[in-house]
């Protein structure tokens, strides 16, 4: 891939912000934070536009609670076209982390993932969103 040089003009305030976000981040450099920037914007219009995409949902659940256990596990097997992989981990005693990476239509995605985080029992729910290039 070919870089482009170009030159952008911006408020003072938006350039302290810009450079906040590379000093934060810890970006080499301002183009890889516009960079950056541009691909997170990318990955919301690919959510938006209810598009082809990848996400990870991440639930912290206590894995001594069967029922609660199943009820993942069948929205799982409800939306099986969508899942990819899974994987799960025993945090301590108690809790369980499981990770679902998923792709499909983004709407499947987020109405798969408000199911698992509205089950009764998670302690955390999050949906990691990427788009496919």
């Amino acid at each position: 891939m070919t870089l482009k040089r170009f030159g952008v003009s911006l408020e003072d305030d938006l350039l302290k912000d810009l450079d906040k976000i590379v000093e934060k981040q810890r970006f080499p450099n301002r183009s890889q934070a516009i960079r950056s920037l541009i691909h997170k914007n990318k990955v919301e219009q690919f959510w938006e536009g209810d598009e082809i995409v990848l996400g990870a949902v991440v639930l912290v659940y206590d894995h001594n609670k069967k029922e609660l256990h199943k009820q993942v596990s069948a929205l799982q097997h409800e939306y099986h076209c969508l899942l990819l992989t899974g994987q799960h981990v025993h945090i301590n005693k108690n809790n369980r982390m499981e990770i679902i990476a998923l792709k499909g239509k983004a709407n499947r995605i987020t109405n798969l993932f408000n199911k698992l985080k509205a089950v009764k029992g998670i302690k955390h729910a999050e949906l990691v969103k990427t788009g496919i290039d």
